[in-house]
């Protein structure tokens, strides 16, 4: 197997993609639910294997089946490392999955203040509706994300 492919990826990286099923000469393959290994390094919290994925210019906007980019699992998991690090790399914000929702409205809708915080640093469009026409600050579960999403649309 040649290595020719696999640009400043270290042994633990390649040994963790082997150990994932995934080709370490396709670092864009996708794996269950249409995962790829940025996605499942994202959910699993690992930034030193995230960086050198995009480091080795991986997709960094590729979606799985649910329509949902990396952005969505370093959101949900609360990893603020890795969501400043994937929005540094020009990751879509702004990338709507199959029910229209944004990682600022599953935050808004979750209670994640400081993830929604942390967004709002990044100027996500927030007229942006899901398919049900609901905005992020509809979504608003708590008082203070509620104020941060006032505060950003004035």
């Amino acid at each position: 197997m040649s290595q020719t492919n696999q640009p400043n990826l270290s042994a633990a990286t390649s040994q963790w993609l082997n150990t994932k099923g995934y080709n370490a000469e396709d670092l864009n393959q996708r794996g269950e639910n249409g995962d790829t290994p940025l996605m499942k390094a994202t959910r699993e919290g690992l930034y030193a294997i995230v960086k050198q994925l995009i480091d080795a210019g991986v997709d960094i906007n590729a979606t799985n089946n649910d329509h949902n980019n990396a952005l969505w699992f370093a959101c949900f998991g609360d990893r603020y490392d890795l969501i400043n690090l994937l929005l540094d790399a020009n990751i879509d914000i702004n990338n709507q999955n199959d029910n229209g929702a944004t990682v600022l409205m599953y935050g808004a809708s979750a209670g994640k203040t400081e993830v929604v915080r942390l967004l709002l640093q990044h100027n996500p469009n927030m007229n942006l509706q899901n398919l049900d026409d609901y905005k992020a600050i509809d979504f608003a579960s708590n008082i203070e994300v509620l104020r941060l999403l006032k505060n950003a649309t004035q």
